[in-house]
This record gives structure tokens, sequence and C-alpha cells, in this order.
């Protein structure tokens, strides 16, 4: 007798708690959208009220199930009283950051803190917080870190943003290594450009945005929604087997 038809393990998050950071606009919301869709509760976290609660209605007009939490997640104290008063989260999509495009011969102090404090020292604190929940009470997580394909290459006017997602990658690593013996799985996701409010400055700069699509071998910018499936995968039972990978996503950027 032949072996059953094995069966695909389900895409849905029924039952599953999620937190997202910069979840007030852009791949954060589309990040707390496609959780949602997939039957998670989600709590956005962003460091501003009205952004914060613009997405919460619009998730609840569709039945979600959403808290939120003003909080700057640059504020490791803070961070850490979050999660301390919250039950564990199954999921946390590490998605806060931020850019300062400059020459690395402009680039200011100030320029290297904001950037690297918050791509890469912030994520570090929120994702050992969710994990010391996670551990507290046994759950087997999944952390999703929202990287960049500049993770993987370099860039012009890159260096601080280079160096933050470089860092995020190396360190996903390393998480996903002290992590696996909890069942809790650290994984990131690597976007090329991506129209969203943080980028729409930049991509408004017809020569930029010539050099952005000579790279981008299917010959489209990145949309929030080539993001979503991603995000999904990583957070549920389909994604079981994987940890401390990175998932590019970059229209072919960096196959070149």
């Amino acid at each position: 007798m032949p072996d059953e038809l094995p069966t695909t393990p389900s895409f849905r998050l029924d039952g599953r708690r999620a937190v997202v950071t910069g979840a007030g606009r852009g791949i954060g919301r589309a990040a707390a959208a496609a959780l949602a869709q997939a039957g998670a509760e989600v709590t956005l976290v962003a460091r501003t009220a009205y952004d914060l609660h613009e997405v919460a209605e619009e998730l609840r007009a569709s039945g979600a199930t959403v808290a939120t939490e003003c909080l700057d997640v640059t504020d490791v104290v803070a961070v850490q009283q979050f999660f301390a008063r919250q039950s564990a989260f199954h999921i946390l999509v590490n998605n806060a950051g931020t850019n300062r495009p400059l020459s690395m011969l402009d680039v200011t102090e100030d320029d290297y803190d904001a950037v690297l404090d918050l791509n890469l020292k912030a994520m570090f604190f929120v994702a050992q917080a969710a994990a010391r929940r996670m551990i507290e009470e046994e759950i087997a997580g999944s952390m999703i870190h929202m990287g960049s394909q500049m993770g993987h290459v370099g860039g012009v006017r890159r260096s601080l943003y280079c160096a933050s997602k470089w860092g995020l990658e190396g360190m996903n690593k390393a998480f996903a290594l002290d992590l696996a013996p909890h069942r809790i799985r650290s994984n990131t996701i690597a976007p090329t450009f991506i129209e969203t409010p943080m980028t729409r400055p930049f991509l408004a700069d017809s020569s930029f945005m010539a050099s952005v699509m000579s790279k981008i071998k299917l010959g489209r910018l990145g949309q929030v929604e080539d993001l979503m499936g991603a995000i999904v995968f990583l957070a549920g039972d389909a994604s079981s087997l994987m940890t401390g990978a990175s998932l590019v996503i970059d229209g072919g950027w960096t196959a070149d």
C-alpha cells in the first residue's frame, strides 16, 4: 500500500497572538492585515497614536481582533515593561525601522545613532523581551525581522542602512541558534524597494528611480502585498522547519 497522500500544513493562524512593531503604516500595516486575515489576534505597536487608531479601525471593520500600544521601541525599559505585562505572543513581526541616505563621508554621529538604534538595537531588545515571554509560557513562537536586500548587498548612500541590515542578518542567525532549544524560530524577510510612505520621497527622484528599476529584474517596484504571503508563511506551521534564514523578495536585484 502506498503512503497516504501528504497534507499541506495550514496557513491559518487562528488562536495565535501576534505583535507587529512599526504597525502604523507601510509594511507594518500590511503585516498586521496579513496576520489578521489569516486569523491571528494582532497587537499593533507604533509611536504615533493617530496612525495606530486608523489601522486598528480598518482591521476591526474587517472583523479582526486588534489591540494597540503606543510605544517607542528605542526605549528599552518601556519595551521590557510592555512585554512583561502581556501574555506571550506566538508571532513577532519586528518591523520598525528608518533610513538616512547619506554618503559615508557626510554621516554624523546623530545619523549613525538614529539608524542603528532603531534598526538594530531596538530590534534586538524587542526580540529579547518577546522571546523571554515565549520561553516563560513555553510557546513555540515565530520571530520575523524585517530586513532588506541591503542586508545582502551594498548601496550608494546606504552605509548606515546596510550596516544595520547586515547586522540584523547576523543577529537573526545567532537568535535562531540560541532559541532553537526553546522551539522558537527566527527568520528575516529581505525586500527590495517597496512603495511606502517612507520610500516615496526617495523614489520621486527620477534619476534614483531609474537606477532602482535598472536593478529590479522583474521590472517593477515592490508593493506591500508582495510581502504579505511571506509573513503568513513564516508565522505559521508551513515554515515549521525554517529558522536562521532570510527570504529575499527583491525582484532579482541580488541575483545579478
